[in-house]
Order: C-alpha cells, then structure tokens, then sequence
C-alpha cells in the first residue's frame, strides 16, 4: 500500500518533470509533432512565419534544396531547368527518376543543338569575312586601274619628214640640220684633206 501511495505521489512530479523538460527544448526540435511540408509551397509558408529575417532566408533555402518543382495552376507541378532555360511537367514535387531522364536527355540534345548552331555562326561568320575581303581586293584592282587611266602616257611626237622641194619653217630644228650637217661635212674635207693617190706607174 505504502508503495502504491508513494508512486501516486510522485506521478504529478514526474509529469510536470517531463513538462519542463519538453518546454526546454529548441523551437527548431519541438516540431516533431507537426506534419513536414509536402512541396515548395507549404514549406515557403512555413518559412514565411520563421521569427528574424535571418531564419527565414535560411529556412527558404532549405525549401529550395528540398522541392525543385512548383505548384500548377490546373494541378500538378512543373520544374524549371535553368539549363536549357525551359520547363518541365513532373508528376510530384520532385522529379521521378524516369522524369529525371528525360529532363537529362532533352539537355543533351539541346547542347548538341547549341553546337551545331554555333558550328552553322561560326562558318556564316567566316563567309562573310571571305565575301568581305574579295570585295576589298576587286575594289583595290578597279581604284589601280582607274588609276593608271588616269595617268598620262607620253605621246611620241611624230616624225616629220621633209620632202625635197618643200617650204621650210625658218629657225626650225628639220629646216637647219640639213644646212648644218652640210657645213660640218665642208669643215671636215678643209682640215682633213684626201690624200691624193700616187699616179699608176706604166
């Protein structure tokens, strides 16, 4: 009996033991009892609630790392691949395994799309500069020719032959030279006279 009343006694000891016990825990453990937050949503409200700006930025971004999908309008959930910068339908919060592969498959054709695009710049870049460079070269041949067209050439003066009997200009060069040629030929025969040959003996 004794013992019976004795742990009667103790009871509301322990209980309110146990009370202060559960009050002393952190905030953080004491949500045990709650329901977790079944995607972005419910766990960006919960956040919403946190005391400092501090909790909430990092309770935030435990959502983030929790849930990559995103409530839909109609129902369901889409995920944003900022990738492919393109969105996805998943089924749940979080994508699937078999979503998951998709997702990676269609980023594999979409960089393969993104090379051949480049590849297709690249060599439309490399036309034009080839384009570019034929034009400079055509408009450098048509500038040499204009040019050397516009250059005069020396015009050779044409021969002016004297016939015998013709008037002659006085003082010009074709009237004179023969006069003169005549003179030097007469200067000539004074100062070197031809020997006379030696009579033929018969």
């Amino acid at each position: 009996m004794s013992i019976v009343v004795a742990s009667r006694r103790a009871a509301p000891f322990l209980v309110a033991a146990a009370g202060v016990f559960l009050l002393t825990l952190p905030h953080a453990h004491a949500q045990w009892w709650k329901r977790a937050p079944v995607d972005f949503e419910e766990c960006a409200d919960a956040a919403e609630k946190s005391a400092s700006k501090a909790e909430k930025t990092a309770a935030l971004a435990d959502c983030n790392a929790k849930f990559a999908g995103r409530r839909k309008a109609g129902g369901g959930y889409t995920y944003y691949d900022f990738l492919q910068d393109r969105s996805f339908d998943i089924a749940g919060p979080n994508p699937t395994p078999e979503e998951q592969k998709k997702i990676d498959e269609s980023y594999t054709a979409y960089l393969a799309d993104q090379r051949r695009s480049n590849e297709a710049a690249q060599a439309t870049a490399r036309q034009q500069r080839e384009q570019q460079e034929q034009q400079a070269q055509q408009l450098q041949q048509v500038a040499l020719r204009t040019e050397v067209e516009r250059v005069p050439v020396p015009v050779e003066r044409p021969k002016v032959l004297r016939q015998k009997g013709a008037p002659c200009t006085k003082g010009s060069f074709s009237c004179e030279w023969p006069r003169l040629s005549e003179g030097l030929s007469e200067l000539k025969k004074l100062f070197n006279p031809t020997p006379s040959k030696p009579a033929k003996k018969g």
